[in-house]
């Protein structure tokens, strides 16, 4: 087997974060993939009908198009084109209403009535200071550069979702926009740092925008694929690593899957307190996910949502909490809180002339078996009458079909595990450094680390970082 110096399982967006950062720093790296296909959850394939392209994992990159990694790299100039809808997101109401995530604040704001100004005391702050505020929460634990305005915004985000909104907001439609946010922690919305998703999200939304890939996901992907060989890395696909034997020789292993299949990897001795650790860590729960080939565009009632790919739906701040209280409690809604994606309106390349795509997924309880296509379907008609009678297919998978597909995604959990307060930075272990473990040259880059989910490549980076400064005496910076 030919030498490297650095080795990485695993080529999602982590993965492939991890080999560019060494590959720049003058190493000779491989990439070993278990799947025939390169990307974790960042791939695209025509899971319904010919020439439609369905996302199988992630779709909007709000943490993609605003990585302080990825902004480093020329990945536009490997065939990557961000498709920036009108809006970010779109949350529609009973009786018609809807609100949208607007680039402005004051233009955000200006939907929400009564609670205009205390939207924009919430959020202008957070955007004007979201340079400062970023590298604090997309990195491990450590000293912020500016920690006065960290303070500011960590007094809001360590709240719970509902009471931030309770106490902000005097109006219904405020607080279930700000909901809509915040339920993408997969968290009860009771539960403390639920309040950090949804300002990071809506934050994001002003800042940047909710951005997708022309053409699929497996753009990004590709773009880091074709960058990282260009600077001299090598990928090997279907290769399932099981036992170290399966990794060619090297001075440092980034291994970018999870603790439960870390602890699976033959020769990898654990013991003491890590071993305990890396058993008790805590997965989110899990994901049902449906993707549809439509015969024409979603049938909004408010015309609104035609301006966002992205769509909450789920009604009231109450409604949405009492959905993933159910599913932190491992019951199943009859109304879940739905995340709906529909591109193809910004991105005619998703689907045949005239045809469209669009995937949505709830919540449900990790390894859950239960179909929740009519819940699902249920929610999607009663804000957009008629949809059914768009589909022309559909194509579900439950969490273990997820996990299927992605290995990461453990029971169905496409987070890398909860982040509840004791797992934001002490993932997978109460460690500064995270990212190292107790054997030599063996280092974690996936979401199980600081930051967490999301497609950034923060997590890749940081642990490469960690892996050059030990073996190489190598120092890396997002500028360098």
């Amino acid at each position: 087997m030919r030498r490297y110096d650095v080795a990485v399982v695993g080529s999602g967006p982590n993965g492939f974060a991890a080999a560019i950062t060494a590959q720049q720093a003058g190493l000779s790296v491989v990439i070993l993939e278990a799947e025939e296909k390169i990307g974790g959850g960042v791939r695209s394939e025509p899971l319904t009908l010919p020439g439609f392209v369905h996302d199988i994992g992630s779709a909007i990159h709000p943490l993609g198009a605003g990585s302080p990694f990825f902004n480093t790299l020329p990945l536009s100039d490997y065939g990557l084109e961000w498709v920036y809808p009108e809006a970010a997101v779109a949350h529609p109401l009973d009786g018609g209403q809807a609100f949208t995530l607007e680039r402005s604040v004051v233009d955000t704001a200006a939907q929400l009535g009564v609670d205009r100004e205390a939207y924009i005391d919430l959020m202008q702050p957070i955007v004007e200071q979201w340079d400062n505020i970023a590298p604090a929460f997309l990195g491990p634990l450590r000293w912020p550069d500016h920690p006065f305005s960290l303070a500011s915004f960590g007094l809001k985000a360590v709240q719970s979702a509902e009471r931030l909104a309770q106490r902000s907001f005097k109006g219904a439609p405020a607080r279930a926009f700000f909901a809509g946010l915040a339920a993408h922690s997969m968290l009860p919305l009771e539960k403390t740092v639920s309040a950090g998703v949804g300002l990071v999200l809506g934050a994001l939304g002003h800042v940047v925008g909710w951005p997708f890939p022309k053409g699929g996901s497996q753009q990004l992907t590709d773009a880091l694929h074709h960058y990282f060989v260009s600077l001299g890395g090598e990928i090997i696909t279907d290769h399932r690593v099981t036992s170290i034997a399966d990794i060619p020789p090297c001075k440092a292993t980034l291994f970018d899957i999870t603790p439960y299949q870390l602890l699976d990897i033959e020769g990898l001795n654990f013991t003491g307190s890590y071993l305990r650790q890396l058993k008790q860590f805590k997965y989110n729960q899990g994901i049902f996910k449906i993707d549809w080939a439509l015969d024409e565009p979603i049938p909004f009632t408010n015309e609104a949502c035609h301006r966002a790919a992205t769509i909450h739906l789920g009604g009231t701040l109450e409604e949405i909490a009492e959905s993933e209280q159910m599913m932190w409690n491992k019951e199943h809604s009859d109304n879940p809180y739905v995340l709906l994606v529909h591109q193809s309106p910004f991105d005619a390349s998703r689907a045949p002339e005239g045809k469209h795509t669009a995937w949505a997924y709830c919540h449900v309880p990790r390894y859950s078996e239960v179909n929740m296509t009519e819940a699902i379907e249920k929610q999607v008609e009663r804000f957009a009458p008629g949809f059914k009678n768009t589909v022309l297919e559909r194509h579900t998978m439950n969490t273990h079909q997820v996990q299927q597909y992605n290995a990461n995604y453990i029971g169905g959990d496409i987070n890398g595990g909860a982040q509840t307060l004791m797992q934001l930075f002490t993932r997978p272990v109460m460690n500064l450094t995270p990212y190292r473990t107790p054997l030599e040259g063996v280092y974690i880059c996936s979401s199980s680390t600081p930051p967490g989910g999301g497609v950034h490549g923060m997590c890749g980076f940081y642990a490469a970082k960690t892996a050059l400064k030990d073996v190489f005496d190598k120092e890396v910076g997002l500028n360098s």
